[in-house]
């Protein structure tokens, strides 16, 4: 019988494309496995594209006790070997109960088998952290992780050859995350080539002030998937972002990425990874002046290989 394998990755999308390489490396390690994701449905379609699950379940936050009872019995019939907990926090970690203690877990929950133990975990980049963690439960091989999946057919926004990628939003709840929309306006305008903008439909007034001041640039706020928007960084010559999901999707997908931090949230635990990306702090954020973005837009742009 194939070993079973469970890993849980709950969300938000900046962690979730922070975890390509280390389900990459699970899947490496566990060849002969059959894997499942256990997410949330924001990211189950993203989670089904990609080559390392066998089965994607998106009930990991059930609402009520009657679904986390259905939960809890799904999780026990499988029966599974080993558990990677990816999301570690304290509603993933309760789920050991729920498959079951003899079950081997990698995670900070209590009596877990192959614990990340170390005390400094929540002072590590996200990346640094997971690779810890699975290096403690026995992995060794961290490969570059394969991303010719993660693209989409994006010929709907019939987009020119040359475009920017503009990502003015950030979490409501924390609007020091977010460089005023006004600047990313001026922003655009600057710009030599169109900006596209993106955003959940949350920021459609966002996408909608940028498009009042600049008529050239197109709004596709709340009109793309996670894979549209790692198409799009795929094809865009550079993304300009606060800390978002979006704008860490783009760096995954190796779109020159100049990524903007205020007071809210640090770089050194969280910054966007990808092979050509740039974080430009500033506190607090509001106060950024165009022109040093412009700047850090020129450095990370005339510092690209040439075959870039």
């Amino acid at each position: 019988m194939k070993p079973r394998i469970l890993v849980i990755k709950l969300g938000a999308l900046g962690d979730f494309a922070q975890a390509f390489g280390p389900f990459a490396a699970i899947r490496v390690h566990h060849p002969g496995a059959e894997i499942t994701l256990l997410t949330t449905p924001p990211f189950a379609p993203l989670a089904r594209q990609a080559p390392w699950f066998d089965q994607v379940w998106e009930d990991g936050r059930p609402r009520g006790l009657a679904a986390l009872w259905a939960l809890g019995r799904q999780l026990r019939a499988a029966r599974f070997d080993r558990v990677y907990d990816l999301q570690t926090s304290d509603r993933s970690s309760r789920y050991r109960w729920l498959v079951g203690r003899g079950v081997e877990w990698s995670g900070i929950a209590a009596g877990a088998s192959h614990p990340h133990a170390n005390p400094r975990r929540d002072f590590m980049h996200t990346v640094e952290r997971q690779r810890e963690q699975l290096a403690m439960a026995g992995i060794g091989h961290f490969p570059a992780p394969e991303l010719g999946w993660l693209d989409a057919d994006i010929a709907r926004f019939a987009l020119p050859d040359r475009f920017a990628l503009l990502i003015p939003g950030a979490s409501p709840g924390r609007p020091a995350k977010r460089w005023p929309v006004e600047n990313f306006g001026a922003l655009a305008a600057a710009l030599d080539i169109p900006a596209v903008i993106l955003g959940g439909p949350a920021e459609a007034s966002l996408g909608l002030a940028i498009t009042q001041t600049v008529p050239g640039a197109r709004d596709l706020t709340g009109k793309t998937s996670f894979a549209d928007i790692a198409a799009l960084a795929r094809r865009a010559a550079f993304c300009v972002g606060n800390d978002t999901g979006p704008t860490h999707l783009a760096a995954v997908a190796a779109c020159p990425t100049l990524a903007l931090f205020g007071e809210d949230s640090d770089p050194a635990l969280c910054a966007p990874r990808g092979p050509h990306v740039a974080v430009l702090r500033h506190q607090p954020l509001a106060a950024l002046k165009l022109a040093d973005v412009e700047a850090a837009l020129v450095d990370l742009i005339t510092q690209q290989p040439a075959t870039a």
